[in-house]
């Protein structure tokens, strides 16, 4: 093969990626009319047709699928190879695109990033909250976060801090007026601030510890939301019973804005984990990230530094 097609084919990859000539353009630093070109040159030059062209659209042949399916490994090689140098004479910079929960992000994230882009001032975060873990490839982020480690395949999950306990709690006033419940199944007797879930059409069951095991409890809501912060704030005026990660509600406990509600029951669950392609050369500006909040959330200053 000759050398002078990578260049071509790499933008091949780009213009499949986006499904689009003006996107990839934009990225490539090109007119979109000159990446077309150069792939209808690639094209001749090859003797095959790798995409389909509409006025609306730009698709990937069969063919083509195949094509970059096998340049893929090559390119990701090279990448890697460009990124060593790279980051071997530079600080860490660049666009960090990372996919969560919105309660990830509060929990995890956001009560350390002023001191991580203090110390890392040329890494732009870019935070996209979504409780429906988009696919990390499609979506083109670096990385994602979600509770335990059960993951896609060719996936790499690091746990970021501790176990996460689920609160149950309510308003002062909510208790004066209706008393508190005894067990779990009581909830179906009192008025609960639940979520609903990003494309789920049933409001979210609620997760409770007994005899040793997770058990699932239905609740009586007096407000649905897909909003965390919504949900929350409706519980401290005295809608309703809620629930939520503790740290996020411990201040409100401490001081009793919130009482907390069946208590004994409180579930556990594994600790957030940040997750990756594990094909993937990681990013300088990526392990950086990763290293610097298990740093921030390890149990004692002398856990060290991801591997």
């Amino acid at each position: 093969m000759s050398s002078d097609l990578l260049p071509a084919i790499a933008a091949f990859a780009r213009v499949a990626h986006h499904a689009s000539f003006t996107r990839a353009a934009a990225e490539l630093g090109v007119s979109p009319s000159a990446l077309s070109q150069s792939m209808r040159n690639l094209e001749r030059r090859l003797g095959v047709r790798l995409l389909d062209r509409t006025t609306r659209r730009v698709g990937v042949t069969e063919i083509g699928q195949r094509f970059l399916d096998d340049a893929r490994p090559g390119l990701d090689v090279l990448s890697h190879a460009m990124d060593t140098v790279t980051e071997s004479r530079e600080s860490p910079a660049g666009l960090l695109r990372i996919n969560l929960a919105r309660v990830v992000a509060d929990v995890i994230v956001l009560p350390h990033l002023a001191a991580f882009t203090a110390a890392y001032p040329e890494v732009i975060v870019d935070l996209h909250c979504d409780n429906t873990f988009l696919d990390l490839i499609d979506g083109g982020f670096d990385a994602g976060f979600r509770i335990g480690e059960s993951l896609a395949k060719d996936m790499v999950a690091v746990p970021i801090g501790g176990p996460q306990r689920i609160a149950t709690f309510a308003s002062p006033g909510y208790v004066a007026r209706h008393g508190l419940p005894r067990t779990p199944a009581d909830l179906l007797d009192h008025r609960c601030v639940s979520i609903r879930l990003a494309n789920e059409r049933s409001v979210m069951l609620w997760d409770f510890e007994q005899d040793g095991r997770i058990v699932e409890v239905e609740t009586t809501p007096a407000l649905i939301s897909n909003d965390g912060d919504v949900l929350l704030s409706a519980a401290r005026a005295g809608v309703g019973i809620g629930c939520h990660f503790e740290p996020l509600v411990r201040e409100d406990l401490d001081a009793g804005r919130l009482v907390p509600v069946l208590e004994d029951y409180w579930p556990t669950f594994e600790a957030f984990h940040v997750y990756y392609p594990s094909r993937m050369h990681m990013p300088r500006k990526l392990r950086v990230f990763i290293d610097f909040l298990r740093e921030r959330h390890a149990p004692d200053a002398t856990q060290g530094a991801m591997p």
